[in-house]
């Protein structure tokens, strides 16, 4: 089975290319969709993550109040390390054990859909990359306008990743989405067509 990584820049529109490919029938193993099951209510996760930081990080119904720990993880290098302690190893077995039933079904692909592959240092694990990339205004303009941040706040969490403009340079294959949805859909078209036929050529 053949592992692709797929990335981009926060507001680049990486989750609707996860869509897209979906529709084509290709196993998308999702970081974020990973992150969510192992912060479940009743998981491993989410247990540990109050004995770290305390009952203040769970909402009156136990689930875990993700705004609020991401505002002191975003604000504090040291508790987003001991967050990302927790949660990390978590992720990237509940992601095997994905990838592994995937290729337990013969599929010939499964796309690992990374937010931060390049700021990770994880993009040399993968024979392949796939960038989403949309230059930096029209990111920002969808975090203000589609996300509800203030200019302020997605500036911020732009700058804490690493520049676009860099992972475009790092990147094997890139998918512009700086247009629109039929334009994201026949960019997305273009680059599968292209790793496939690099696939086909070996």
């Amino acid at each position: 089975m053949r592992v692709i990584g797929l990335t981009g820049g926060i507001g680049t529109g990486k989750s609707a290319v996860s869509r897209l490919l979906r529709e084509k029938g290709v196993t998308v193993i999702d970081a974020d969709e990973a992150t969510r099951a192992v912060q479940a209510p009743g998981s491993t996760g989410l247990r540990r993550l109050a004995e770290e930081f305390g009952d203040w990080v769970l909402t009156a119904e136990g689930a875990l109040d993700r705004p609020r720990l991401a505002a002191v993880a975003f604000r504090d290098p040291e508790a987003r390390q001991r967050l990302n302690g927790i949660i990390h190893p978590l992720v990237r077995e509940w992601m095997a054990e994905r990838q592994a039933e995937a290729e337990g079904r013969g599929e010939a692909y499964a796309v690992l859909d990374i937010p931060l592959l390049y700021e990770s240092r994880g993009a040399a694990a993968f024979e392949d990359v796939i960038l989403v990339y949309a230059p930096d205004e029209v990111a920002l303009r969808r975090l203000v306008e589609l996300r509800g941040m203030t200019e302020e706040e997605a500036r911020s969490r732009m700058a804490a990743q690493l520049p676009i403009e860099e992972k475009r340079r790092q990147a094997p294959y890139v998918i512009d989405n700086s247009g629109t949805l039929e334009q994201l859909r026949a960019e997305t078209d273009r680059v599968w067509d292209q790793l496939r036929g690099r696939r086909r050529a070996r």
